[in-house]
């Protein structure tokens, strides 16, 4: 695998809009996430594109494409933060210029529907990308602090880490009101399966279950041979889907090589409980023995950490808590 180069103070980012458009990030949200980078010590710059907006709330194929390969071969640009997510990053993975990625290899990072974006570029040039906040996630004025430092660790730092859980969650609507937040006390990991071993070692693949799914049968869906699985779903979820796109991904021909599976925190919305997915895992004969551990902080609920899509991982059981430790270089 390539692993592009670290962030640090000095670094530039662009910021680029391959989803929805960079236009709907509101005034406040932009001026917060500035002032952090600014913390950080490091330059933000835009994607000549980015502000376009179409009846989708997007901007056309060419536009997208035009950005994010300017990004990548810009020598001045040291790594690469998405706007926020949407619906329609799979309508460019066939026009990307992969040779001229692979040949310029920089940090990638997002998440939800930027799944396929990470996973097409990994699958084509070996790079890895990152699932991690947006560019609009670092608008949230208040309980981002742990999404804050595992954006650090994951990008600024060499080594490895290990994934602790969040002491508090939320599922609000942030962005439209800064100053009234519902934080929820975490319960921490929950373990479903407790899988035949102590120790679990793979390559991490993952993201979000839908747009996972939606690379099947396609030249760009990440080999699932010494993998272990982050999985995650947003509020347009309910449990009888991720049930449906679970038993999709148990159907591939190389599921047989998942060593464990990591499932993100579901949206309140989704209504899909610990009962309702301790149920749909112990319903799939095919994965009785290995983990599976759910409540992880990553998906549509604040906070998340940020995670290398083409990395290592490994989780142990030594003692009565999972150890979740993820090697970022």
């Amino acid at each position: 695998m390539i692993y592009p180069k670290k962030i640090k103070e000095g670094s530039h980012i662009r910021v680029i809009a391959p989803s929805r458009s960079f236009s709907i990030i509101s005034k406040e949200c932009r001026s917060i996430a500035l002032k952090r980078f600014e913390e950080l010590g490091i330059t933000i710059s835009y994607s000549k594109n980015a502000e376009k907006i179409d009846d989708f709330e997007s901007s056309s194929v060419f536009d997208r494409l035009d950005d994010l390969h300017e990004a990548f071969s810009d020598n001045s640009v040291d790594a690469i933060l998405t706007a926020i997510g949407g619906y329609n990053t799979n309508q460019l993975i066939d026009s990307i210029d992969y040779n001229m990625i692979q040949k310029n290899p920089k940090i990638l990072c997002g998440y939800s529907d930027i799944t396929c974006l990470c996973h097409a570029i990994t699958s084509q040039t070996n790079l890895v990308t990152y699932s991690g906040p947006h560019f609009s996630s670092f608008g949230m004025e208040k309980g981002f602090g742990y999404t804050l430092d595992y954006f650090i660790k994951c990008l600024f730092e060499n080594g490895y880490f290990q994934v602790k859980y969040s002491k508090e969650w939320s599922d609000d609507m942030w962005f439209l009101d800064q100053k009234n937040r519902n934080f929820i006390n975490n319960s921490g990991f929950e373990v479903l399966n407790r899988g035949v071993g102590d120790i679990f070692f793979g390559r991490l693949v993952g993201g979000h279950a839908k747009c996972m799914t939606s690379l099947q049968g396609t030249k760009y869906r990440l080999s699932l041979d010494n993998s272990i699985l982050f999985l995650e779903e947003d509020k347009e979820s309910n449990a009888n889907l991720f049930d449906r796109l679970l038993q999709s991904i148990i159907h591939q021909n190389d599921f047989s090589g998942v060593k464990a599976i990591c499932v993100g925190r579901f949206q309140k919305a989704s209504k899909v409980d610990m009962k309702l997915l301790s149920q749909i895992v112990k319903s799939k004969e095919a994965i009785r023995d290995i983990p599976v551990i759910a409540n992880c902080d990553f998906g549509h609920t604040n906070p998340i950490i940020t995670y290398p899509i083409g990395g290592n991982v490994a989780i142990s059981f030594i003692d009565k808590t999972p150890k979740i430790e993820i090697m970022k270089a």
